[in-house]
């Protein structure tokens, strides 16, 4: 008997959340097939079942709350309401935050991939855009500046935060990666209008 339409969409969202993990964890070469189904309670031979390849499963696995209004806040202590007017700080504040920055594993995937994505095809350059397109776009509507500056403004706002925690991330002083987080914090803040 073949299973339902639901349990399949579990499954697959099964593998996915272990891919996302894997990734933001060991990369895309650095994490396997195996693992990655191992991760989700199946076995390897299932995975092509999913999936043409590895590469659509990393196309999947870049969603994140930008792009996906079910995907689920991983961050304890972190709240988002992407109805709220000052969504653009919340995003900022949540983005830049020191369990962001600890939660590797439940990690943007923008933050955690950028170089593999760089060695990918255009499909996953495209997802990769996709996400960082929206969080532009979040927090351009966000930002009381209407003007035609805003839309660089939150370009810049996006690249400092994401290139902010990348940054903190590869540092050995915790103290010096604190204060490179709050000094982008600050500054996205500020930018955005949102102080």
């Amino acid at each position: 008997m073949p299973y339902s339409i639901r349990h399949r969409t579990e499954t697959k969202e099964k593998i996915i959340e272990s891919a996302r993990r894997l990734f933001n964890q060991h990369g895309f070469d650095g994490a396997s097939l195996k693992q990655i189904m191992e991760g989700a309670g199946l076995t390897h031979g299932g995975f092509y079942s999913y999936f043409k390849d590895k590469s659509a499963l990393y196309t999947e696995a870049l969603r994140c709350f930008f792009t996906d209004p079910n995907w689920k806040n991983r961050w304890q202590g972190v709240d988002i309401s992407p109805d709220s007017s000052d969504v653009g700080a919340q995003v900022i504040r949540a983005y830049l935050s020191r369990q962001h920055f600890k939660d590797v594993a439940n990690s943007c995937p923008m933050v955690a991939l950028p170089t593999d994505v760089r060695r990918c095809g255009s499909n996953v350059k495209r997802a990769f855009e996709n996400v960082f397109h929206a969080m532009v776009g979040t927090l351009e509507k966000s930002m009381s500046d209407k003007s035609h500056a805003s839309h660089r403004k939150a370009q810049a706002i996006a690249a400092l935060s994401i290139g902010g925690l990348i940054v903190a991330r590869a540092m050995l002083d915790n103290a010096a990666a604190d204060e490179l987080r709050e000094a982008c914090l600050s500054v996205a803040l500020e930018l955005g209008g949102w102080e």
